[in-house]
């Protein structure tokens, strides 16, 4: 048997993986970079357990708050507290712009005196219980809930925009009552 394979030469020639300067240059360029960038991908994985996903914001607490709210409330009103009565101007540009401005399903349009004219034959009264019970498809008050002062302001507001020249409803008794106590 030969030894020439077993015995090592220490005086001969080595050979490694980097045979060129370029070679050597992306070794030690490889050698920070690869590193830097597996800590900083470890870092965003262990902090980014966190984190909603990408474009999506439903499982925070006010989107969920937003959902689970009720779907309706009861507010109590005072009746006879007049700073929170709306003028009939309000009222309608709230709840009655929507059809009579455009005159939608047959609602007279704001303003037109011909077609306000044969109802304001009818009288006060009668154009006012149309608008607090409803009238072909106008829900009651419109749909609003506002109280029958305010519903017959808004009622003589639209009607003498339309023609008639009806007085502003008086307010109820026990707001005047009230009002005049305050003072």
């Amino acid at each position: 048997m030969s030894d020439d394979h077993s015995q090592h030469d220490p005086d001969g020639p080595h050979e490694g993986p980097i045979k060129t300067p370029k070679q050597l240059i992306l070794a030690v360029l490889y050698s920070f970079v690869v590193p830097v960038v597996v800590i900083v991908l470890l870092v965003m994985y262990v902090t980014g357990s966190g984190r909603p996903a990408a474009g999506s914001s439903g499982l925070t607490p006010e989107a969920i708050a937003l959902r689970i709210q009720p779907v309706g409330r009861v507010v109590v009103r005072d009746a006879s507290d007049l700073a929170s009565v709306r003028t009939g101007e309000q009222v309608f540009a709230a709840q009655c712009s929507a059809c009579h401005t455009a005159g939608l399903v047959g609602s007279p349009k704001f303003g037109d005196a011909e077609a306000w004219a044969p109802r304001i034959k009818t009288g006060y009264e009668a154009l006012l219980h149309s608008a607090l019970a409803g009238k072909g498809q106008m829900g009651a008050q419109g749909g609003g809930d506002y109280s029958d002062f305010e519903v017959g302001r808004a009622v003589v507001y639209m009607v003498n925009k339309g023609g008639a020249k009806f007085d502003e409803p008086k307010a109820p008794a026990t707001a005047v009552s009230t009002a005049s106590a305050a003072k």
